[in-house]
């Protein structure tokens, strides 16, 4: 429907390899769009077969798969794949990739062989890409472990009755920090996935002052440390919502809050029902965000901080952003006078 509707293009569809090829030969088309995975032949024999075949050597071929890794992506370039797009794909860079496949194959020889070059750096590019996704993902399956058996062995020192106050509270920072590290580390897994449009929120019904009160209760030594007050304001019972995403989302905004709060300030977290959508405002009473980055704020590791105002930190509000939107919601940062209040929105059920 795209290609039609939106391409101008007459489009004849295959059900597996095999009677793709037979069209191929009946149609002779300008252009072939290969899923990797199908019944019979897969795209790469479908490929190679097609190559072979007469008028075959030189037509476009974009494959168009949900798989998104190096070994998929080398196949495909070995067996003569043209282009490479991984699902979903945007209606509109489809059709861009179509027309460019076409008109790089009208042109003369001279152009094609620029065109090529470029092509190859395009996908030595994307290339890198893939290998660098492959290498965050390996590294939060191994990393996860260790930090959980950290966890563990505090928990096993707190279970000590003869421990003293000082190895006590050690002990309990240890256990903040190595669930601080575990949540940049999901933080770093969630943020690739939805950036590939594979984050999917499980809603339940949550119990949104109990979520906030262990939030809050669990930073209320660090805000003692920092003399920082914690206040909650929730006028919202219960949310529709993935608990674990909401949970983190909350605690990335409260720890920002955090550490933007002056000495003798507060942090607040507030909660109201705005028809059908329940917003949750976390605010704090530091520099505040500059009009002009408070989009720029949830790009990732984008940051401004020079004592008067501050922008982002690593990933933590770029995760915000995308399970946000996952739940088909809105966040953004506004000024609090003083300081910035960040503000999100998630539409509820009627």
């Amino acid at each position: 429907m795209t290609l039609e509707q939106e391409g101008g293009y007459s489009v004849t569809l295959a059900a597996n390899g095999a009677e793709g090829l037979r069209l191929f030969e009946r149609d002779r088309p300008d252009c072939v769009l290969l899923d990797v995975r199908m019944p019979g032949m897969d795209g790469f024999e479908v490929c190679a077969r097609l190559r072979a075949m007469p008028g075959g050597a030189d037509v476009p071929v974009l494959f168009l798969t949900a798989l998104r890794d190096v070994e998929t992506f080398d196949r495909a370039e070995a067996v003569g794949g043209s282009d490479f797009l991984t699902k979903p794909v945007h209606p509109a860079e489809l059709v861009l990739r179509v027309q460019q496949a076409l008109r790089v194959r009208r042109l003369d020889a001279e152009f094609q062989a620029q065109c090529e070059l470029l092509r190859r750096q395009r996908n030595e590019l994307f290339r890198l890409q893939l290998q660098k996704e492959d290498l965050a993902a390996f590294l939060v399956h191994d990393l996860k472990n260790p930090v959980n058996a950290i966890d563990l062995e505090a928990q096993v020192i707190l279970r000590d009755r003869q421990l003293t106050e000082r190895s006590r509270g050690a002990a309990e920072q240890i256990r903040a920090r190595s669930r601080d590290l575990l949540r940049l580390i999901l933080n770093l897994l969630d943020t690739a996935r939805g950036e590939q449009g594979q984050l999917s929120p499980s809603l339940t019904t949550v119990a949104l002052p109990a979520l906030v009160a262990g939030i809050l209760g669990a930073r209320a030594e660090n805000a003692r440390e920092l003399d920082v007050r914690l206040h909650a304001m929730i006028d919202v019972p219960v949310v529709s919502a993935d608990a674990e995403l909401l949970r983190r989302v909350l605690e990335n905004l409260v720890d920002n809050a955090l550490r933007h709060a002056p000495h003798g300030s507060s942090v607040r977290v507030a909660a109201l029902s705005l028809g059908d959508e329940v917003e949750i405002q976390v605010s704090d009473e530091g520099a505040g965000v500059p009009p002009d980055m408070r989009e720029a704020i949830f790009v990732r590791y984008v940051q401004l901080d020079d004592g008067t105002m501050r922008v982002g930190r690593g990933l933590g509000l770029t995760f915000c952003k995308l399970a946000v939107e996952a739940h088909g919601g809105r966040i953004w940062a506004d000024e609090a006078q003083p300081g910035a209040v960040f503000r999100l929105s998630l539409p509820q059920p009627r």
